[in-house]
């Protein structure tokens, strides 16, 4: 099947004639097709989160939750101020079970392999501070199939679409991933270097964020770095320059955006 026209690209701004495959920050993992069943380790969701920074990081999604939690009715305060004041005084507190509800979408494999201490124990405090939280993997871009288990990967898909329809608008979108790939994964049908995409990783992440409104992208390579790799310009792009590093300052600006 032959590729779309290169208007594509330049819609991004880039120069077609200096695409090419392969980001200099990973020379060694040139995005060639490798249409082969490559291992991809499962995150550990109970890494010891034993750094300083990360016990930071837990204290500012806790605030978060509490934050967004919703007022429930404290009986035992209602019936001790109304005894003592002789009329009704109704008394609530934040909702213990947070109400908050979150799609975490993984990037796994590749360049990401270089970010999987940091990823995991963001994904530890993630699963103890977030009681509504459903996860997902991907391998460079969001296509057609997300998945649950990387050793089960290609063999037990959910379709994006069903993630789409089963998630209602309330959720917020948290995707993780080093956006560092062929732009030609980005934009174009068979762009994957896993698979045959009939749609491109645009389309579906267009997709995502039609369907919700508060979504950011978390990147753990430094920020400064973003701009000499144009499908992590292009990523931040479609998310209207809602991407932010895997900092505390950039976690904490994050959240805030999500709080809208």
């Amino acid at each position: 099947m032959a590729r779309p026209a290169h208007h594509h690209l330049e819609l991004y701004g880039y120069n077609p004639e200096g695409v090419r495959i392969g980001q200099h920050e990973s020379r060694h993992r040139r995005a060639v097709k490798v249409w082969d069943k490559r291992e991809f380790k499962n995150l550990d969701d109970s890494v010891e989160l034993g750094t300083r920074n990360i016990k930071v990081a837990l204290k500012r999604l806790r605030r978060w939750v509490r934050d967004g939690a919703d007022e429930e009715l404290d009986l035992n305060s209602t019936i001790k101020s109304t005894a003592e004041n002789g009329y009704l005084d109704v008394k609530t507190r934040p909702e213990r079970r947070n109400a908050v509800k979150v799609l975490l979408f993984l990037d796994i494999g590749g360049s990401m392999d270089d970010h999987v201490k940091l990823v995991e124990e963001l994904f530890s405090a993630a699963r103890i501070e977030l009681k509504n939280l459903e996860y997902f993997y991907f391998h460079n871009c969001l296509y057609e199939g997300v998945w649950k288990d990387n050793k089960r990967r290609h063999n037990e898909r959910m379709s994006t679409w069903d993630v789409l329809h089963t998630y209602g608008s309330d959720y917020k979108i948290i995707f993780v991933g080093d956006a560092a790939m062929s732009p030609y994964e980005v934009v174009y049908p068979g762009g994957s270097v896993e698979h045959w995409n009939e749609e491109s990783g645009e389309i579906w992440l267009r997709r995502v964020l039609d369907k919700w409104n508060n979504a950011i992208w978390l990147n753990p390579v430094e920020q400064r770095v973003w701009k000499y790799t144009q499908s992590t310009q292009m990523i931040n792009k479609l998310f209207a320059g809602r991407m932010f590093p895997m900092t505390l300052s950039g976690l904490d600006q994050g959240l805030k955006e999500l709080s809208h």
